[in-house]
């Protein structure tokens, strides 16, 4: 996947953050919380997935769809790829 590759540190950048916000969490859960601060949190997180999400998938179907030279049983077998990926995160 040379597209993740191209863009590794902008994404290890976000999965970070994903990772400080959780460490976040998991401290505010220990201290006994509001909870409203905690629903917050958690949207923070969710919000940061969503967002790691549709960066990665949109550079995926550019640099797999989108180009012109691939036959069309692989784009078939790359849509059905993302489509089995896009039905598991939406669970």
């Amino acid at each position: 996947m040379s597209h993740t590759i191209a863009d590794k540190k902008k994404l290890l950048s976000r999965v970070r953050r994903i990772k400080g916000q959780s460490i976040a969490l998991e401290a505010s859960l220990e201290a006994e919380p509001d909870c409203m601060k905690v629903l917050q949190q958690i949207a923070a997180i969710k919000g940061a997935v969503n967002g790691l999400m549709k960066e990665v998938l949109e550079s995926h179907l550019r640099e797999h769809l989108g180009v012109e030279d691939i036959s069309p049983e692989q784009r078939t077998q790359e849509i059905e790829q993302v489509i089995a990926v896009l039905k598991s995160y939406l669970k």
